[in-house]
């Protein structure tokens, strides 16, 4: 196996809390280990470009703490392409870069694999998006981030909410996954939950808040995920509003937010984590893997394995915040 001596580094896709803090450790892990790291800048867009730079540990210094990414971010089309793949091959051989180590979600571990595969480029992924849709990790960098900022914007709501007596439906991220929703939902009380991965009934959702206000509740809150099948927040609470008059009702959309902001003590050690053990992977000849965390142990997933979940959500806690908020 042949040793390295330069690898490269960006961060692709949607930006989470905790990119930071995992480029910090990747640089200095691998200067402690005598490799020169250079950052790319704007994903696979900047290694198609050439937007590349040598980073030292002062690179790094005072971002753990930090939101986004100071690499920057972008979904690339022109990474799909023969002739992007070739440039940034290119960029690769003319800036010495050996390996990658790729901070994303799914979307960007499918690129570093085909491009890893086709050129013999070692590739380790470090998973990073708010959505922990990703299999072989209990936890993503930037899902508690993005947890506690659905918690608090939702309390806020609440308030107002018991003040007017009135009906809050709250859009959390989440096209194809509902874990945001599941955890803030019963983190928050909600009334109801509803995911991408079960399928809503109106009536039934009609029917808990029925039992809710014989017992008095004047005021509520809905966590739907964007990617629910009922159509999302706003059309729920017009479905809602047409057979259930008795509360009044108001949409928020609580979006971007959800991405930004200080990532929290966990998003910060379990980034920084990763970011070590990516550098240790590819020392070891590692290549083609995701930097997972299960059961509190480092493990390394195979690419083709780290895709979305899918259907998989856990029903348990599902019954459970239905039980809770009755």
């Amino acid at each position: 196996m042949k040793p390295i001596k330069r690898i490269g580094v960006l961060t692709s896709g949607g930006d989470a809390p905790g990119m930071n803090a995992a480029v910090r450790a990747v640089v200095r892990t691998a200067i402690y280990n005598e490799l020169e790291v250079y950052g790319i800048f704007r994903g696979y867009e900047g290694l198609i470009d050439g937007d590349i730079e040598r980073m030292e540990n002062h690179s790094v210094a005072n971002i753990i703490q930090r939101g986004g990414t100071i690499l920057k971010t972008a979904r690339s089309e022109r990474f799909r392409t023969e002739a992007g793949l070739q440039a940034a091959y290119e960029n690769t051989k003319k800036f010495g870069i050996e390996a990658l180590v790729i901070i994303g979600g799914d979307g960007s571990f499918r690129g570093g694999l085909e491009f890893g595969n086709r050129y013999d480029l070692r590739v380790v992924g470090v998973p990073g998006t708010i959505d922990n849709d990703l299999y072989g990790t209990d936890y993503t960098i930037g899902y508690d981030t993005a947890l506690n900022t659905v918690v608090e914007a939702v309390d806020k709501l609440r308030d107002t909410a018991a003040s007017h007596n009135r009906l809050f439906f709250v859009e959390v991220m989440g096209r194809d996954a509902g874990f945001i929703a599941l955890r803030s939902g019963i983190a928050v009380g909600a009334e109801d939950i509803l995911v991408p991965e079960t399928t809503t009934s109106i009536e039934d959702l009609i029917a808990r808040l029925e039992i809710g206000r014989r017992k008095n509740k004047t005021s509520g809150i809905i966590i739907v995920a964007e990617g629910d099948d009922s159509g999302g927040a706003f059309e729920v609470a017009r479905k809602v509003k047409e057979k259930f008059t008795q509360y009044e009702t108001r949409v928020a959309i609580i979006g971007h937010l959800q991405r930004g902001g200080s990532p929290t003590c966990m998003d910060r050690v379990l980034a920084s984590t990763m970011g070590f053990e990516a550098v240790n992977a590819l020392l070891k000849g590692e290549n083609g893997v995701m930097i997972g965390q299960v059961d509190k142990k480092m493990v390394y997933v195979p690419f083709g394995s780290a895709t979305k979940h899918n259907t998989d959500i856990n029903q348990k806690m599902l019954d459970m915040g239905h039980i809770l908020s009755t």
